[in-house]
């Protein structure tokens, strides 16, 4: 047998060995699908060789032998996650809208359900783009930078700015936009929603972006441990009956947009009919729709902002 043979022997087995205990204290999340058990041990091995990577990009990546050091803290990796330790916060990195992000406690890890509003708003981005040039986004509710960032990336004339409550959210999304050279195309504010542009002098923006916190706060306990324990609690708390944000959000967002913006809203499943009501009524947006993720929920609300527009 070749030492190559021997190395692949041993690679096989390690693995085998702590896909078994990884199974056995394992709790996938229906908001995290990438995460699977193999996906998920691929992505710890990687962190474990110095090479840390989002479970979608460890899905497909070369695995190489670790040496006695690395199996180490693969071990303590791989008990961590037992534990309950999410899976992005060991690795430090999430994918989103293609975009391998850095991941850090105390900003929320981005959701693959969230790519719907970040695909929604980039539409309504390029559109306005087709219209009339360079555009402003703003996105409140930031989190990582997550849908300010895909929207930078992802469309050249899209002048981003990006605020959040949460002054270490704000610092990941700072880290994310020089991490992935976009520092010159983003600006990112900590402060209340649109508080910090008005502070700016922010306004006549195209389109306004949001996931904001949509869980009512007596539920909030009720998450998966995972959840509960490690990711910021602000980031879902959205008050008694899980509405407080949203209701804001709409109420503020014609303060920024100018006629014609368009305002993109992730809300909780279940809520958006309601909210789509309510927009409705309001009298100042038209054209509001809802955008259906892949199981037919609707998930995205947009709507686009027209002064004196009649509910």
């Amino acid at each position: 047998m070749s030492e190559a043979d021997v190395s692949t022997d041993v690679t096989t087995a390690l693995f085998a060995e702590q896909r078994d205990v990884l199974r056995h204290g394992w709790h996938p999340l229906a908001d995290k699908p990438e995460e699977s058990l193999v996906a998920t041990l691929r992505a710890l091995w990687l962190t474990a060789a110095g090479l840390p990577s989002s479970a979608r990009r460890a899905a497909t990546a070369e695995l190489s032998p670790l040496d006695e050091t690395q199996t180490e803290r693969l071990r303590e990796l791989v008990r961590r996650r037992v534990a309950g330790e999410p899976l992005a916060y060991l690795t430090g990195r999430q994918e989103f809208m293609g975009l391998e992000l850095l991941c850090e406690a105390g900003a929320l890890i981005p959701r693959a359900e969230t790519e719907l509003l970040a695909r929604t708003a980039l539409d309504a981005v390029r559109e306005r783009v087709e219209e009339i040039g360079r555009v402003t986004v703003v996105d409140v509710c930031t989190g990582s930078g997550n849908v300010a960032l895909a929207i930078a990336a992802h469309e050249p004339e899209a002048c981003v700015f990006a605020a959040d409550l949460s002054d270490a959210a704000v610092a990941v999304g700072r880290r994310n936009a020089e991490w992935l050279g976009l520092s010159g195309r983003i600006t990112f504010a900590t402060g209340d929603l649109f508080a910090p542009f008005r502070d700016l002098g922010l306004g006549g923006v195209d389109v306004v972006t949001c996931n904001p916190p949509y869980i009512s706060s007596g539920k909030l306990p009720q998450m998966a441990p995972e959840i509960a324990h490690f990711e910021p609690s602000l980031a879902f708390d959205g008050g008694a009956l899980g509405f407080d944000i949203i209701m804001r959000v709409i109420a503020d967002a014609p303060t920024m947009l100018r006629p014609g913006g368009v305002l993109c809203m992730e809300v909780g499943a279940g809520q958006c009919a309601f909210v789509a009501r309510r927009v409705a009524r309001l009298g100042t947006y038209d054209n509001v729709r809802v955008v259906l993720d892949a199981s037919g929920e609707a998930r995205v609300l947009a709507a686009v902002y027209r002064p004196g527009t009649q509910a």
